[in-house]
């Protein structure tokens, strides 16, 4: 799964089907490292920490309750290896840029 963020602002999900891998990338001449986009938090060059209920959100998330069921699976999958920030109800996502 993919949050793409684009030069313009835009804020998508892509590869919403792929609950193996969750990863931000930012696309095109995005900023070196940007404050916030969509309330996303930049932990470094690297990581950044994507709110649980933004990816919802997103357009390009597909509207039907298999999908919504495994999002749920990932989060609890992603919270048992430690990359959920409870305080910020967030989930760590390595960041790419492209």
């Amino acid at each position: 799964m993919i949050v793409e963020c684009t030069p313009e602002g835009g804020v998508r999900l892509a590869e919403p089907f792929d609950f193996r891998n969750f990863k931000l990338v930012l696309k095109g001449t995005t900023g070196v490292r940007p404050a916030s986009i969509e309330s996303i938090t930049f932990v470094d060059d690297r990581n950044a920490l994507v709110p649980i209920d933004l990816v919802p959100a997103l357009p390009g998330r597909p509207d039907d309750a298999a999908w919504e069921a495994a999002y749920a699976d990932m989060i609890e999958q992603a919270r048992r290896h430690g990359w959920i920030d409870a305080n910020a109800n967030a989930i760590r996502a390595h960041v790419e840029r492209k």
